[in-house]
């Protein structure tokens, strides 16, 4: 048995014998997982440069489609809790925002994010709470659109769009009945500026004749803007009652008016300054140097600087400023020989020829009211006027009255 086992088995092979070569598929059989990927990355490898670019962008636009695609169904997910949503929150939200914006592009950002916050964001609740700096718009990117968008907040019944409409449309855009309308909209929900705006209009007649004037009715308009705390509607109703225009002079009451219409102008000035150190007491009013001695005025707040308190005047109404740019642009002038306020905080301009009373001294400026004029001889006029012989060329047109020089 031995002999026999020995005679089956095959002799060892010398070392110049030659084992015969197996097929490739049984030698691909036998590699390992670890053998074939490091055969591939040298295959790889040996590739022209041109070849493993094409390689490792196709490998890359892989990746990136995976990855689009985990983002795009994290977005579907998203979208679809931001459905489940309720108006209510949703309406909530945009009348917080609406109300809290510093300027139009803050509101404007969260209604083109999708359609729905657009459809909601022009609901008229939201509209309704809309503050001034929410559609404040410079009269140089005035277009319809701008018109459009106050005239949804005027009838979503917000008061601040609806007086600012109405001042453009009856000064700027010269719509009379419409701007008036919408003015005395504003004043009888008791909105102040929008009184004593049109205080002013029945003061000068603005719009019709000069037969029109009432001036019963702007003092009581006057009146009912002083009493909610208008600062401009004190100072002219304390200069109608110590000229006694519209009303029986009383002095002692007109300058009691006019003292508090002061102390309001500091309080507000002073809530709104960020420290206290802009405010400063003087013991005499700034004097000009280049000027006469006995001319003196002060910058800032110009009434005020009657008691030694000298603070920045504070900023007008968007509808004041709107006013500002537009005349500006359009040469400081009305048309037509119609001039502007010389007070330059207003911006209002005439409606028809001689409207605005002169100064009675200089008669080179004119104004829309007895505030406006107080104001700008403190801070302005006051260092300008000069006598002057009488003005020529008073036969044309329709005559405004003159204003004597106020000196409180």
């Amino acid at each position: 048995m031995i002999t026999r086992a020995r005679a089956l088995s095959y002799p060892p092979p010398s070392p110049t014998q030659t084992l015969p070569l197996l097929p490739s598929s049984t030698m691909c059989s036998n590699k390992s997982l670890s053998e074939r990927s490091s055969s591939k990355r040298i295959r790889s490898n040996k590739l022209p440069s041109s070849q493993q670019q094409f390689v490792t962008r196709k490998r890359h636009k892989t990746l990136l489609s995976s990855s689009s695609f985990e983002t795009t169904t994290s977005t579907e997910g998203a979208s679809e809790l931001f459905e489940t949503l309720p108006d209510d929150l949703l309406l909530s939200i945009l009348v917080k925002i609406s109300s809290s914006a510093n300027s139009p592009s803050d509101f404007i950002t969260v209604l083109l994010t999708c359609k729905r916050l657009n459809t909601l964001g022009l609901h008229s609740m939201v509209l309704a709470k809309a503050t001034n700096k929410t559609f404040s718009v410079k009269a140089r990117n005035w277009s319809e659109f701008s018109h459009r968008f106050l005239k949804r907040c005027a009838d979503a019944g917000n008061i601040e769009a609806c007086y600012t409409l109405g001042m453009i449309r009856f000064y700027c855009l010269e719509n009379r009945e419409s701007g008036r309308s919408l003015i005395s909209k504003a004043a009888m929900r008791c909105h102040a500026p929008a009184l004593y705006s049109l205080a002013v209009i029945q003061f000068n007649g603005s719009g019709a004749s000069k037969d029109d004037k009432d001036l019963k009715g702007g003092v009581a308009l006057c009146a009912r803007a002083a009493f909610l705390g208008h600062v401009d509607a004190l100072r002219e109703l304390g200069h109608c009652l110590q000229d006694g225009y519209g009303v029986k002079q009383n002095v002692v009451e007109g300058r009691r008016f006019i003292v508090q219409a002061n102390a309001r102008e500091l309080a507000s000035v002073c809530n709104s300054l960020p420290t206290r150190g802009s405010v400063t007491w003087s013991v005499t009013p700034n004097q000009n140097p280049n000027l006469n001695p006995r001319v003196q005025y002060a910058a800032g707040c110009p009434l005020l600087s009657d008691y030694g308190c000298n603070v920045p005047a504070q900023e007008p109404h968007l509808a004041n400023r709107f006013m500002i740019e537009w005349f500006a642009n359009r040469v400081g002038s009305a048309g037509s020989n119609r001039r502007l306020c010389s007070h330059l905080g207003c911006g209002r301009p005439e409606t028809r020829k001689r409207e605005f009373r002169r100064c009675s001294v200089c008669g080179a400026v004119n104004y829309c009211s007895r505030a406006c004029q107080a104001l700008d001889w403190k801070s302005r006029h006051k260092a300008e006027c000069a006598p002057v012989e009488r003005w020529a060329g008073d036969d044309d047109g329709e005559d405004g009255d003159d204003v004597e020089v106020v000196d409180t």
